[in-house]
């Protein structure tokens, strides 16, 4: 049984979540042959990454083929593939494109999709036997599955990326898509400039700000921040309720769970809602004004003071480190 794993890229190398999703479709494919399928250019760095997680073909689609993320088309793609390959099951992780994509899929198929799983496994009857996370992973559904091509979403905070114990030897297939009218009626494109598919769920440094930052103004130095970490920003349920910043920067429970290496949380009170998207950040700073704030008992450091003088700061001190003026 083929497993077939959608690779989003973050640069010219695998996205963190897409590591986790691939590590959930090698369990999956259980010493079957993993495959993966991806939209850019597959390079000797990202061609070495994969065969490291133990993908042994990856089907290509150039940006001279298909240029920007174009969820319809993208899904048109795995469709063909599943179907070229004779895949049983076809993976993504949980983030904005993956879930979108495989919404799509799932209705070019008429198959169902199952969002958010922590574990899968194919039963003897051949259904799928299913966990995953609901109400924002505040529970775990047992589930089965019934259909020819089982179609996943990963809960990637669940899954830590590891590769494979012996790398796997590597095709790739220059993939021309067969598209139908109207698949590229809504697709997103990208500067060079903005290319790289950096989002808040893929992050590897998130620099957060709550109520503590003031107001939209107060911002600037945490984009300047986290600019310079090479990190994003997100905010706080109350940043976005007060319409300081949109809704698509909202960590936590009703926003986007996060898994970067560090999550620095600036003015931000820690309610169990927001803890709930930060608590798989590998390491947590917070710098907050009160020495009682319940983010502190989950931070490895604090610093205790005002952030409009500890954020300008820390900016200057990096600055100087790195030479920039």
């Amino acid at each position: 049984m083929t497993v077939l794993c959608l690779v989003e890229l973050d640069g010219d190398a695998p996205a963190d979540a897409s590591l986790r999703a691939l590590t959930f479709a090698r369990a999956l494919a259980d010493g079957d042959e993993l495959a993966t399928v991806l939209f850019g250019v597959a390079g000797p760095g990202l061609a070495q990454a994969l065969a490291g997680y133990g993908v042994a073909s990856a089907y290509v689609t150039g940006p001279d083929l298909l240029a920007g993320y174009a969820p319809l088309a993208w899904a048109r793609v795995l469709a063909g593939l599943a179907g070229q390959t004779g895949a049983g099951a076809v993976v993504a992780a949980g983030t904005d494109h993956g879930s979108e994509v495989m919404a799509h899929l799932g209705a070019l198929t008429g198959l169902p999709m199952a969002a958010n799983c922590v574990s899968a496994g194919r039963a003897g009857d051949g259904s799928w036997q299913l966990a995953r996370q609901r109400w924002a992973g505040l529970l775990l559904e047992d589930a089965v599955l019934t259909a020819p091509l089982a179609l996943l979403t990963v809960a990637t905070d669940t899954v830590p990326p590891a590769p494979a114990a012996s790398p796997a030897g590597l095709t790739v297939h220059a993939h021309e898509p067969e598209l139908a009218d109207g698949d590229l009626a809504v697709r997103a494109t990208e500067s060079a400039g903005q290319a790289g598919g950096t989002s808040l769920a893929t992050a590897r440094v998130v620099v957060g700000g709550g109520r503590g930052v003031g107001g939209p103004d107060g911002f600037a130095p945490l984009e300047e921040l986290a600019a310079l970490l090479g990190g994003v920003v997100g905010v706080s349920r109350v940043v976005t309720s007060e319409g300081w910043r949109p809704h698509s920067q909202q960590v936590g429970q009703t926003g986007t769970k996060i898994t970067p290496e560090l999550y620095l949380a600036c003015g931000i009170s820690g309610a169990i809602q927001h803890i709930a998207g930060c608590a798989s950040a590998k390491h947590i700073i917070a710098v907050n004004s009160d020495p009682a704030a319940p983010i502190l008992a989950h931070a490895e450091y604090a610093v205790i003071g005002d952030l409009h003088q500890v954020i300008p700061a820390l900016v200057a001190a990096i600055r100087e480190r790195i030479g920039a003026g």
